[in-house]
């Protein structure tokens, strides 16, 4: 058919992969290719949701094709697709979803006729898609009469003229006008077979056993106009475009409106965050505030005010007044959180005045969005703070940003392979085999491909950490709420690249462990955040050694890498330290030269006044995200709009791409600015870095503050730090075996959990730890509180538990006080569990049963506390070791660089930074104290088995020396596990 007789045809009927497991392309693939192939409009209608919404809309925005918004639903055995003309309908169709997913618990919905006929007023139009339901038509022609229509979803089966048939006189029968649709679930063809295995996996059973289940051919793709024609009469295709005419609405026109009642009725929200400014600067500065100071603060509430952000620092406020009022440390961090304003409220303890920091770089008249500030709070009191958001805004007004869970290679290999029907014992073994750095799926046969196809699909919705969405009017009209899978939860269908997308505000309720560190070490030593004094250099003289276990974000390989080569002088360092050791300055080339430059190995060279303003504080190296958006601005002459347009695309470009439409314009700026080619390349080069991570200056400052107040509290009070910490469990790079074996070496005393001393917390006895009964394993917090409510007690039986609890207890060595080593616990638990004796319990005597020999107490030690108070396990090995010619770890340290030495040490941790060179950092542990191994990624991919799975590992290699950091270069990987014999040990893995 000649180009100029293609019909001009609409998709009303479209779903993506967020209608999981049952759409087999991305949004963005449906518009694109609806786009090629001269559509004049789709609609995407995805089952019962909107999550692919924000992601379509911008990709139709972006190539020109008309986008439409709408849903699928079953009702009643009735499919229909809900199609949005306007704004009120689509909030119908909105809220409507939101009615049928909260009904139903998490990835089901459950809706009425009723229900659906509530939209009547709001203007949706419907399709019906029938099926054996042949009742709904009359419903239909009654209730949404003039915007109802019957779809025609032809795919070449052996009835397709009979049906158009049937269809037309059902049409005719009740007024209903046909139109075509394709129920299309894939962008292509060759997306079929993918299509089939979402299927099986969806049913959950093999390919082979599906049948009639799967689809018959490939005709649910996009289609070419030309075959359309050839299956569809032409008035129903233009009965797609006049429909698709109908359909306007955009999520642009979604407006966001704040939260109403957090002023009181006296005052407007101007005038009332002016008086919070300037109570609080009062409390900060109670012997005058600063001219500077007050320039800046009432600078900052001028753009505030002109901008109308005043609700949203309000609303953050709020929740940190309620935090305070429940003594639950907080510390905001983001692009505006490091303000004035914000200091003068308390949602940060960061002064502004020492960052020198404009606001403009953080609320900028061009972005029309809310500024971002995010609150860490105690990760184990967080819970209080977002059921506090809910009880003040209610369920309708407030919800949880979701995060979208993609397919990974271990899952996508795993569900793949049960797919295709391989046996269950290959697909675990074959899903182990991918570490969890492994990206592309080596496309080495049919299952591999399918895996590496499906990597990166969505999978299910689950909730963000903590990024709340609070309106004034009814949420669920702007975006549809769900439940989620924890109880008293509800997340809305957008994550938050969508709500940053579209504008609408977030407030980041994060739980941070650290601050629950803090808090109780603080507590235990009777200080306050602000009362930890300032630039003490006994604490910095601990960071360049390196002696950071268990210190806030210090503590990583990397960082402690780096401390004895930047050697923190001062607050700013940190700032620096905090931001240089990430993906972005390391891919950006930006560490070597600053460090070279702060030693006086190079000179600080600027090509112009104008960079050496914006580079002068960090060396002419640039570090920190917002320095990237500034030299954009002063050396290639982009706008302020611009910059953040250029931030979004350095932050997503590695998922998405899109910043090569920016080199052009950088390097062409540059140079007509006067700067080198060189420079602009260098320049581009390092954005492309940060579009790794580049952490923003206003995060590395507030998580500077906690990097020394935790360092100050290690180095000044160990025990209280190391109480703090196993307290916070789980947390950090560091299992409590490791963090009790630092504190020991500090001098710290450790005594073991009893029932007659202990509370349920670790607690201070003076100078010395007394492990909590929180540190045995298996035992119900409730019968560790009551035990720590009742002491003391004189026997076993006093205790008043059940079997399992005196089990865990005897198995900890926590009875050690009423029954006697171990066994004897274990023959006392065993004898007073759930026994109601006539006579004193004191009467029986317990049997002569010997001690258990040091490697048993120490096997037991690890089973149940999880570390051990004797002697280490390698200090029992280590005359074997000896004769196997591994060293230890003090040995180690005293070799030279280059030396070629043997070792073995438990695994502690395994760390991959996130950059191209593929190396793998190894802590090992022994009584000695700590080996660091590099695995280079030729040895990572040849010895991957002993890597991944030792607990005991053996590594020959080569000394490294930088200074006073000691690597050992790894040449061969031994795992001698085995030695271990039923010791239980543990690693925590990052990636």
């Amino acid at each position: 058919m000649p180009m100029a007789f293609l019909p001009d045809y609409a998709e009303l009927h479209a779903l993506s992969n967020f209608s999981f497991l049952r759409g087999a392309s991305h949004p963005e693939e449906l518009v694109l290719r609806a786009q090629a192939l001269g559509y004049k409009a789709l609609a995407l209608t995805d089952e019962c949701s909107l999550a692919g919404a924000v992601r379509a809309h911008f990709a139709a925005r972006e190539c020109g094709l008309p986008l439409i918004h709408g849903t699928e639903i079953t009702v009643e055995k009735a499919k229909l697709i809900l199609l949005a003309t306007d704004r009120r309908s689509y909030g119908a169709i909105s809220a409507l979803i939101t009615t049928g997913r909260r009904r139903s618990k998490k990835g089901t919905y459950s809706l009425t006729l009723a229900d659906v006929e509530a939209l009547v007023p709001s203007g949706v139009l419907v399709l019906w898609v029938p099926r054996d339901d042949a009742g709904t038509a009359s419903w239909l022609a009654e209730r949404f009469a003039g915007r109802a229509w019957l779809a025609v979803e032809l795919h070449c089966g052996p009835n397709d003229r009979a049906k158009l048939k049937e269809l037309r006189e059902l049409g005719c029968q009740y007024g209903l006008p046909l139109v075509a649709a394709g129920d299309v679930h894939m962008h292509l063809r060759s997306r079929k077979r993918l299509h089939d295995v979402l299927s099986a996996v969806r049913l959950g059973k093999p390919v082979a056993q599906c049948g009639q289940a799967l689809h018959p051919n490939a005709e649910r793709s996009l289609r070419l106009r030309m075959r359309l024609a050839q299956l569809y009469p032409p008035e129903l295709l233009a009965q797609s475009v006049a429909i698709a005419e109908r359909c306007r609405f955009s999520l642009h026109e979604l407006r966001y409106e704040y939260p109403a009642e957090l002023v009181p009725p006296e005052h407007t929200p101007k005038s009332w965050l002016a008086k919070l400014t300037e109570d609080g600067l009062r409390w900060r500065f109670p012997g005058g505030v600063p001219a500077k100071v007050r320039e800046m603060a009432e600078h900052e509430l001028a753009l505030i005010a002109e901008l109308g952000y005043e609700p949203f620092f309000l609303t953050v406020e709020d929740l940190v007044r309620y935090a305070r009022s429940r003594r639950i440390l907080c510390q905001g961090r983001g692009s505006a959180a490091n303000s004035v304003v914000c200091y003068a409220l308390g949602i940060t303890e960061v002064d502004p005045a020492r960052m020198n920091m404009l606001f403009e770089r953080f609320v900028s008249r061009e972005r029309n969005e809310p500024p971002d500030i995010d609150v860490d709070f105690e990760h184990q009191r967080r819970e209080e703070v977002i059921q506090y958001v809910y009880e003040k805004y209610g369920r309708a007004r407030a919800a949880i940003a979701a995060t979208v869970i993609c397919y990974r290679p271990k899952s996508a290999v795993r569900d793949v392979g049960t797919a295709l029907g391989v046996p269950a014992n290959e697909v675990d073994a074959m899903a182990k085999s991918f570490a969890f750095w492994d990206q592309p799926i080596p496309a080495t046969n049919t299952w591999m491909q399918f895996a590496q196809m499906l990597r990166g699909f969505p999978r299910h919705l689950s909730q963000h950490p903590g990024g709340f969405v609070i309106s004034r009017g009814p949420l669920a009209e702007l975006v549809p709420i769900e439940n989620a899978a924890m109880p008293e939860r509800t997340v809305i269908q957008w994550d938050k690249d969508d709500l940053e997308a579209l504008g609408l505000l977030k407030v980041d309720v994060l739980g941070l462990g650290m601050l629950s560190v803090i808090r109780r070490a603080l507590d235990f030593v009777g200080r306050k955040m602000h009362e930890v004094p300032p630039e003490d250099p006994a604490v910095y003289a601990m960071i360049h050694k390196a002696d950071t276990v268990g210190v806030f974000q210090i503590e990583s390989r990397a960082q402690m890498s780096m401390l004895p080569r930047l050697k923190p002088e001062n607050f700013y360092d940190l700032v620096i330290e905090v931001a240089i050791v990430r993906p972005g300055p390391i891919q950006g080339g930006m560490v070597h030269p600053y460090l070279r430059r702060r030693r006086g190995q190079e000179p600080i060279t600027y090509p112009s006044a104008a960079v050496e303003q914006v580079l002068g504080r960090t060396l002419g190296v640039p570090i920190f995200q917002e320095q990237v958006m500034q030299l954009a601005m002063v050396a290639a002459g982009f706008t302020p709009g611009e910059a953040d347009r250029l931030r979004r695309s350095m932050a997503a470009w590695k998922k998405r791409g899109g910043l090569e439409h920016f080199e052009g314009k950088l390097k062409d700026g540059m140079q007509r600015h006067g700067y080198s080619a060189d420079f602009a390349d260098a320049l581009y080069r390092q954005i492309l870095g940060f579009g790794e991570y580049g952490f923003p200056e206003s995060h590395a400052a507030s998580f500077a503050l906690l990097v020394y107040v935790s360092s100050w509290l290690k180095c000044h009070h160990p025990a209280a730090f190391c109480a703090a910490l196993l307290n916070s469990q789980p947390m950090g790079f560091y299992a409590p075996a490791q963090l009790v074996q630092d504190a020991r070496r500090h001098g710290v005393v450790i005594r073991p959990p009893d029932v007659n001393v202990s509370e349920w917390d670790c607690t201070l006895e003076g100078p010395a730890v007394r492990l909590g009964l929180r540190m045995v394993g298996a035992l119900a917090e409730a019968a560790g509180k009551k035990i720590a409510a009742g002491k003391p007690y004189m026997s076993v039986h006093e205790l008043g538990l059940n079997r399992k609890d005196l089990r865990a207890l005897a198995a900890g060595g926590a009875l050690q006080s009423l029954a006697g080593h171990r066994r004897l616990a274990h023959w006392a638990a065993a004898g007073s569990a759930r026994r109601a004796p006539l006579d004193a319990p004191s009467l029986e005597s317990l049997p002569h049963l010997p001690a258990p020999g040091e490697g048993a107490e120490i096997v037991a030690d690890y089973a149940s506390l999880g570390l051990t108070l004797g002697r280490h396990p390698l200090a029992l090995l280590r005359s074997r070791l000896r004769r196997m010619r591994l060293m230890d770890s003090s040995g180690l340290r005293e070799l030279p660089h280059g030396a070629s030495v043997a070792v073995a040490g438990l695994v502690t941790c395994r760390q991959r930074p996130d950059t191209a060179s593929g190396v793998v950092f190894v802590t090992l542990e022994d009584e000695s104290g700590n080996v660091n191994v590099v695995v280079w990624r030729h040895l990572v991919e040849r010895q991957r088995r002993e890597l991944l799975g030792a607990r005991l590992l053996g590594v020959h290699g080569r000394i490294e020396r930088d200074g006073e950091v000691v690597h050992l270069v790894a040449q061969r990987l031994v795992d001698h596990s085995a030695l271990l014999g039923p010791l239980a040990t543990a690693s925590r893995d990052f990636h």
